[in-house]
């Protein structure tokens, strides 16, 4: 057995984007007296994608909104799915949680000629909500909750990656975490009488793909792993407009923001013909997943294509000053890799964006194990089939905000330090020395091979066919993994071994996404099965739900329980409607 290094703290949280900053805060306000840390895969305030947010963030301000119209659109954009009492709770507390970012936190949202917040259309939406940061909203709210964390004496673990969620030896609740101190190499067990999961999740096993390298769904695995449940995991979501610019270029994958198209931007194929019209009523302004299909449909035509392959997105028939300013951050981006967003025409291409399947969690945040909490992208339920842009951010700061409320006073009526399943620490131990000692293979074919495969069989649109050639190229992905080693020598830093890491948790939630695809044979938001392109009995509707079963991915079902509002129905009244 190695050495393993051993700390403990009242409050371990995982994460650093929004959910985790924002838990920190609310549960040092809650409960002063206790020692809480924030531990992350890289530096705080500099990683995850919160910090990469662009578009802005929804709620409702204005008289002429609803909170039951936010409502409203977010479960029809979810195609009831939803688990309607957490969609409810996030509409009402965004509410709330945008007054703290300004007011509190001291974020500065662009505002009209009046002085009040401006709020800019986004797809799907009946109302023009989001608020916005100019394209860095993302970028603002990190900074300014960076800034009170380092303030505030929370502890923090940086460079420090979690490789196991350890429950108590006697499986009464979790004892604490397993990781992997980056710096050194070395191995650290952190125990805490309780643990909040915000890693993010972050679907990198797709060809294009928008979140950071350090995203790999390494919090989805070890819950996986942990026994926990996870829910609606064949929900993940493409962004339509993804710059494209080559395969020489990680900027490529990385997104043009919505706004651009609620600002009225167009599509167009490579004749200039815009084609949206053809597929939605909407148009450009249809939600994600609509766009994002329309487009892969129209990209296997390769008369109608860009030079890379994808097709284009133009600004150039609205007025130029208005694109300068309300969009500098996307025409510097595009400028960057020579296209001309204000005057030409930027080709752009689906990237898999989020995921709205993930741990089945309650209105507290809490989980199946006692003392786990979850919040952010790591859990499943807010969104349903399909997240509206503007509700990603909404749903970080809310709920880990309220995992932070509940925390504190949790731990302190309930909360204690348990020993450890020792075999569980030292079966992760193995687990992530396994490569080394091994014969060295090439874990970038690996990793290109997995690009490829989700993108062309578990991608935008799938069918039985294809969902069985994506389940067995990811077991056989999977061996030659396991089969593949690292040189020997130091840990320190050892970018190539966190890579063989990242593949392990990125195969095994493309497995849980491969199966619960195959489960759901109706098509339904970000889900399309092209052998059952139909969306069926709503009344009935189900999430599908996955877990570990002796190291294999067994997929069932739950109801949708319409606590609220049932498929047909409507909260929103007449005079709000109009």
């Amino acid at each position: 057995m190695v050495d393993i290094e051993r700390s403990q703290t009242d409050i371990l949280i995982l994460g650093s984007g929004g959910a985790g900053l924002f838990a920190a805060l609310h549960a040092h306000k809650a409960a002063p007296e206790q020692d809480i840390t924030v531990a992350v895969k890289g530096l705080l305030g500099k990683c995850g994608c919160t910090r990469m947010v662009q578009g802005g963030y929804n709620v409702v301000l204005s008289p002429n909104d609803s909170i039951e119209r936010h409502f409203m659109d977010t479960i029809e954009g979810g195609k009831w799915l939803n688990n309607q009492d957490l969609a409810w709770k996030l509409v009402n507390i965004a509410i709330e949680r945008i007054h703290e970012l300004e007011n509190e936190l001291g974020c500065y949202f662009d505002r009209n000629p009046d002085g009040t917040v401006h709020q800019k259309a986004f797809a799907g939406q009946t109302f023009d909500r989001t608020v916005h940061k100019g394209s860095l909203t993302g970028i603002e709210i990190i900074n300014r909750l960076a800034e009170q964390v380092w303030a505030s004496g929370i502890n923090r673990l940086e460079e420090h990656r979690a490789i196991a969620l350890v429950p108590a030896a006697d499986k009464s609740r979790i004892a604490g975490v397993l990781m992997i101190d980056m710096r050194t190499g070395g191995f650290r067990f952190v125990k805490a009488k309780a643990v909040l999961m915000a890693t993010g999740g972050g679907p990198t096993m797709y060809k294009y793909h928008t979140p950071s390298g350090d995203k790999s769904c390494d919090g989805m695995a070890m819950a996986l792993r942990a026994g926990l449940p996870l829910i609606d995991m064949e929900m993940v979501q493409f962004h339509p407009t993804g710059l494209i610019a080559g395969d020489d270029t990680r900027i490529t994958g990385t997104i043009i923001e919505e706004g651009l198209r609620g600002a009225g931007g167009y599509l167009m194929d490579v004749h200039e013909k815009r084609f949206m019209g053809e597929y939605d009523e909407r148009e450009e302004r249809a939600t994600r997943d609509i766009v994002s299909r329309a487009m892969y449909d129209l990209m296997q035509d390769d008369s109608r294509t860009g030079p890379n392959g994808g097709l284009y997105i133009t600004m150039r028939h609205l007025d130029p000053k208005m694109v300068a300013k309300q969009f500098k951050g996307m025409v510097d981006r595009c400028r960057d890799v020579g296209f001309d967003l204000v005057g030409g025409l930027v080709e752009v291409v689906p990237t898999a964006h989020y995921m709205m399947g993930g741990v089945k969690f309650n209105l507290d945040c809490s989980t199946e194990i006692p003392a786990l909490f979850v919040a952010g992208e790591d859990s499943g339920g807010v969104h349903g089939a399909n997240r509206l842009g503007g509700n990603g951010v909404a749903n970080s700061t809310v709920f880990g905000g309220v995992a932070g409320d509940e925390m504190g006073p949790w731990v302190r009526a309930d909360g204690r330090f348990a020993d450890p399943d020792e075999s569980i620490i030292e079966e992760a131990v193995d687990r992530a020395l396994a490569p080394f000692g091994k014969p060295e293979g090439d874990i970038n074919e690996i990793r290109e091979a997995l690009y490829t495969l989700m993108w062309d069989e578990v991608g935008i649109v799938r069918d039985a066919e294809s969902l069985a050639r994506g389940t067995a190229g990811l077991d056989e992905l999977k061996a030659q993994l396991d089969a593949t080693g690292l040189a020997d020598g130091p840990r320190t830093f050892n970018l190539t071994w966190h890579d063989w890491m990242n593949l392990e948790s990125q195969i095994l939630i493309s497995q849980a996404i491969a199966g619960a695809a195959t489960a759901r044979e109706d098509s339904r938001g970000a889900h399309y099965r092209s052998d059952f392109p139909e969306t069926r009995d709503l009344e009935n509707s189900r999430n599908t739900v996955v877990r570990l079963v002796d190291g294999a991915i067994d997929t069932g079902e739950q109801p949708v329980q319409f606590t609220r509002v049932k498929p047909g129905e409507t909260l929103i009244q007449e005079a709000a409607a109009e």
